[in-house]
This record gives structure tokens, sequence and C-alpha cells, in this order.
């Protein structure tokens, strides 16, 4: 398929979701503190989680079959105007005085859901508005605004808390949306593909199967999904664990907790910003390479250092190698994966990514109890290192990560 490059295009795209984001994360920070200020129960945080997570995980292999059938661009505006219908509904509910968690879950829910659907739509429509050459860069300027919105919501959402009413707050997403949507909709051009122009019944079960099949069958992508998949699972304890450690090791104080959080978030800042402006290695094996080099020895030193300040300094390293390490892959599966494939993959990756991190918990998790944090830490990141020296030596990764104008340069 030829596409026609418009700078103007792409802008306004990224500039649409960074808005839809903006929004979306605002009003997930303010539900997740008023469920936490009005329950104090750890088990209505735990409900409140899975109604968010469930949907995405249950609709994803659904929404990929879609983002390959259908029109990608019509997809991102209905995931948005669902989302936002949602809100301006609990929006109005609070403002009447109904305020039950229970309806706060199902709302939940169905922002879940949106972002279930619209997640393998915006991965699998860039490719089609950005040459090969660029899209790293594009990936890393993404990436880099959602790592931003990860910084600023919570203290955004913190200030607007103490100034406005919830339902209020619910509103900016309903706007935020509304804004998206016009961007897309009307200043937004993609090429129409020829699998949207289709009209027979989809059977989605046909085309998960060939969505599966046709990852078997490609060399790179199994091996990039197998890779992603150990390297989520090994990660779960510096994810989500480094609280507990930080509390063990360091001490109970909240603001010690915050300090890791917003080490992290300014690392995957920093990253994201040093790859835009870097566009990394000419090859993006490479690239990944150093990003998984960086955190799997952040993830060892973690377990080993006994200050604070360092195991600080550790998690913005470690930040600053997650875009490092995972634009590059997405940019190869961007470049390298069939179109009429594309959503299929994107969303079975987001299933994978999803669902092993949970896995990792319930191993690590105990694990943690037994040979305690700093020794799991030690064993994991080992891991991930030895993970790390087999991508290193992948023939297949290192020859997909050259562009075709490097190879011709490389031959002649």
């Amino acid at each position: 398929m030829e596409i026609n490059y418009s700078k103007r295009n792409i802008i306004l795209f990224l500039a649409g979701q960074i808005v839809s984001l903006f929004g979306s994360s605002l009003v997930q920070c303010a539900i997740s503190w008023h469920i936490t200020l009005e329950t104090q129960s750890g088990t209505m945080m735990t409900i409140a989680m899975v109604c968010g997570f469930l949907p995405t995980f249950l609709v994803s292999p659904f929404a990929g079959v879609w983002a390959d059938r259908f029109n990608r661009k019509k997809l991102i505006i209905f995931a948005d105007a669902l989302v936002a219908a949602a809100t301006l509904g609990l929006a109005l509910a609070f403002s009447l005085g109904v305020r039950d968690v229970r309806l706060i879950f199902a709302v939940m829910a169905v922002r879940g859901l949106g972002q279930g659907i619209q997640q393998p739509a915006v991965s699998s429509i860039l490719p089609s508005l950005v040459p090969q050459d660029k899209l790293l860069r594009v990936n890393s300027i993404n990436s880099t605004a959602q790592s931003v919105m990860m910084l600023a919501s919570p203290a955004l959402a913190a200030a607007l808390i103490s100034v406005a009413s919830l339902e209020n707050i619910f509103i900016i997403d309903v706007v935020t949306a509304a804004i998206a949507i016009a961007i897309l909709s009307v200043f937004v051009k993609v090429k129409q593909r020829p699998a949207e122009r289709q009209t027979e019944k989809a059977d989605y079960l046909q085309d998960l199967k060939l969505g599966l099949g046709y990852i078997a069958r490609h060399k790179l992508v199994k091996q990039l999904f197998v890779f992603n998949a150990v390297m989520s699972i090994l990660a779960a304890p510096i994810a989500i664990l480094y609280a507990l450690q930080v509390t063990r090791l360091f001490g109970a104080e909240a603001w010690r907790l915050g300090f890791a959080d917003t080490g992290f978030a300014v690392g995957m800042l920093l990253g994201g910003i040093l790859l835009t402006l870097w566009g990394g290695f000419k090859n993006k094996h490479t690239t990944m390479t150093l990003g998984m080099l960086v955190m799997s020895a952040g993830t060892v030193l973690c377990g080993i250092v006994i200050s604070f300040p360092l195991y600080i300094a550790l998690m913005i390293f470690i930040g600053i190698a997650m875009p490092i390490f995972n634009t590059p892959a997405t940019t190869l599966l961007q470049e390298k994966v069939d179109p009429s494939f594309m959503g299929r993959v994107f969303s079975l990756m987001t299933m994978l990514s999803s669902l092993a991190m949970p896995l990792g918990l319930i191993v690590f998790g105990p694990l943690a109890d037994v040979i305690g944090m700093n020794m799991l830490f030690i064993l994991t990141g080992a891991a991930q290192l030895f993970v790390t020296l087999l991508v290193a030596l992948n023939k297949t990764i290192r020859a997909a990560g050259l562009t075709a104008t490097e190879k011709s340069d490389i031959i002649s």
C-alpha cells in the first residue's frame, strides 16, 4: 500500500491522541483516589483494578479482528465516544447524588472495554500514516507523551480534587474526547484499505486462528512475542513489588514510595525524549538490546544497594530503559507485520503482556517471602540478563532491525 506521508496528518493524529490520553489519565486518577478515600478497602481497590483490566483483556482478540477488517479510524472514534458517554453518565449520576460504588465499577469496565478496542487500532493505524524511516521517532514521541501524562496526571488530579467537584473533573474527559474525535474525524486523512471494503460476515474465531497461525509461521514475530512475554514475567518484581522492597529496606514512609514512583515516571519521560532526539542506533536490534541490558542490570543492582538515593537513581535508569527497549520492538512489528494482520498481532501482544505480569506475581509474590526481596531482584535481574544475551545473539531480530536502505549500504 502506498503511503501519502504528511507531517500535518501525523501531528494532528498524535495531538488528538495526546489530548484524549490527558483526559483519560486525569479521570482515572480521580476515580482511583475517590474509591480509596471513600472505601479505604483493599478489596474494593482490587475489584476496581479487575473491572478496569478484565474487559480490556477479554475484548482484545475481537478488537484485533475489528482493526484488521474494518476502518481503524472509525474504531478509534467509536472507542473514544464509548468512554466519553460512560464518563458523562457517571458525571450526571454524581450530580444527582447517585454515588454507588457499583456504578463506578461499571463505568470502569466500560472504560477498560474502550481502551481494549482503541489500543490495537492506534498501533495498527500508525504505519499507514508514517513511512518506515520515521516510525521509530513517531513512536518515541508517542511514548514520551504517555510518560508526561503518567507523571503529570496524579499532580493535576490532586490539584483539581481540592478545588472542583468530582463530576466536573469527569467532564474534562468528555471534553478532551470530543476534541480528539473532532480532530481525527475532520482533519486526519487515512488511506482506506481493501479489508475495510469487505462486506462478508466476520468469523471472529476463524480470524483469530488465522492471526495465531500468522504469528506461529512468522519467525521474527514469534520470537519477539516469546522474548516480550519472558521479559514481562521477569519484570514483575521490579514493576510491582518494588513498593514492598522499599518498605522493608528503607522504611514505610509514604514519601519514599512517592519518590520511587516519580523516579520511574521521570525515567520513562527522559527515555522517550532521548529516543526522540537521538533516534537510536542504525539497527533497532542494538537499541533494543541496550534497553534490555540497562533494565536487567538495574534490577540486579536494586537487590544490592542499601542507599535510598542510589535506589531512586536506579529506578530512573530502569525507567529510561523501558522506552529504549519497547519502542524499537513495537516499531519492528509495525514495519514487518502484514497490514492485514496488524490489529490481531498487536491485540495478542497486549493480551500477552498484560497476562504475563499477573502470572509472574503468582510465582514471585510468595517466593519473595521465602528468599527475600533482595535475592528475588538479583535472581530475576540475572535471568533478564540471560534473556538479553539471547536477544543480542539472535540473528533474525538483528537482520530485521536494519532498514532496507541500511541493508543495501552493507551489501554495497
